[in-house]
């Protein structure tokens, strides 16, 4: 059979490349064109027809920018379908670009699978009408997404979340402790906290000063920042001001896993935090005005914005947003997840409700099966 995907970001280059690896397995004569990065070239053994790092745009001002590059990126991915003809179109997030493509993919006859939701249950909910006309199968990540859809009578399938395995994996391959903590120069004699800022700039700028001074009201403890592999260390220590930062590349399972609490940036990593065990403090400071407060409560349609919460339905881990999110309330939260308390073995116990909603499910075998079966049948 012949596979068309689309990935338009690191992580969806990620998911992707699994995804491919696992379809060769149920379909042996699988051929596969696509437009992703360097993870999915060594799988697919061949280059993309066009690199993510030609898509991947940020913000309402980059996008306006690029309207013209992603719009001839479109009539690429158009083309694409129309010559090569595949038995498939699989898509990975990117829900601006894919879902366009998706309607093209319909008019055109070609089956249109979707592996990750966009989070529509979030934000943009007009997009479940885009989803329902022009997706054949939606494979979810996110149990509560099962529920979500089928209030707009649409079945999804929920195959398992990717972070489970690798964080399972990657756990199965950390040094120990004590290595770690010579390798990265840190005191042996002193607990950690660990600050995840986040992967983007803006992010980190908002977030990693109060992080830091929320972390400095601890002196019993150490501070060490997991930075993200694409920011270069000169950045957070521009940003932090402090000569004596210790920022960690690389190793941010590892960081967590020997960590006593953790502060963490609204994102994929609370998810490893708490897949990882680690009681943590959910902040999102943008420009921190109440106004931004407000606009964001009326775009939101979920009770919580971390996916520990998310997934659970309840206020496992504490969320500081926007204006709320300050160096005292962070030190406040953070307090009792230090040391044996109500409030971190509350943590802990939600922690494992989370773990038996997501199940034990490989998430790219499970679509991957789901995907060749489809086409066979």
């Amino acid at each position: 059979m012949k596979y068309v995907l689309i990935a338009g970001e690191a992580s969806g280059d990620l998911h992707a490349s699994n995804l491919i690896k696992a379809i060769k397995d149920y379909d042996g004569e699988a051929e596969f064109r696509f437009f992703g990065g360097d993870l999915m070239a060594r799988e697919a053994r061949r280059n993309p027809d066009l690199h993510y790092s030609e898509m991947n745009v940020m913000g309402f001002s980059e996008v306006f920018r690029k309207l013209p590059k992603l719009a001839l990126n479109l009539c690429k991915a158009r083309a694409l379908l129309r010559e090569y003809r595949p038995d498939a179109l699989v898509l990975v997030d990117y829900p601006g670009f894919n879902l366009t493509l998706a309607s093209y993919a319909h008019k055109l006859g070609i089956p249109v699978h979707y592996f990750i939701s966009p989070k529509v249950w979030a934000w943009k909910e007009y997009r479940v009408r885009k989803i329902r006309k022009y997706v054949d199968r939606m494979y979810s990540i996110l149990p509560f997404e099962v529920s979500f859809y089928k209030k707009h009578n649409y079945n999804v399938t929920y195959v398992g979340n990717p972070s489970v395995q690798e964080i399972a994996y990657t756990l199965g391959h950390i040094p120990p402790k004590r290595h770690f903590l010579e390798r990265q120069g840190l005191d042996g004699g002193k607990p950690i906290i660990a600050l995840l800022p986040g992967s983007r700039r803006g992010e980190i700028r908002n977030n990693l000063p109060l992080m830091i001074d929320a972390a400095k009201r601890y002196p019993e403890f150490q501070y060490v920042v997991g930075a993200a592999p694409s920011v270069p260390e000169k950045f957070y220590r521009e940003i932090a001001q402090d000569p004596g930062l210790k920022v960690a590349f690389g190793c941010t399972p590892t960081l967590l896993k020997y960590s006593q609490a953790a502060v963490v940036t609204s994102g994929t990593a609370t998810l490893e935090a708490a897949i990882i065990g680690t009681p943590q403090v959910v902040v999102y400071r943008a420009n921190g005005m109440k106004i931004s407060y407000k606009i964001m409560e009326r775009l939101l349609k979920v009770k919580y914005v971390s996916l520990p919460n998310l997934i659970v339905g309840n206020a496992v881990v504490p969320e500081l947003l926007v204006h709320r999110c300050t160096a005292d309330a962070i030190s406040r939260e953070l307090s009792p997840l230090l040391q044996p308390s109500p409030r971190r073995d509350w943590q802990i116990q939600g922690y494992r409700n989370m773990q038996r909603r997501l199940g034990t499910s490989v998430a790219a075998d499970y679509a991957a099966e789901l995907i060749a079966g489809s086409l066979r049948k």
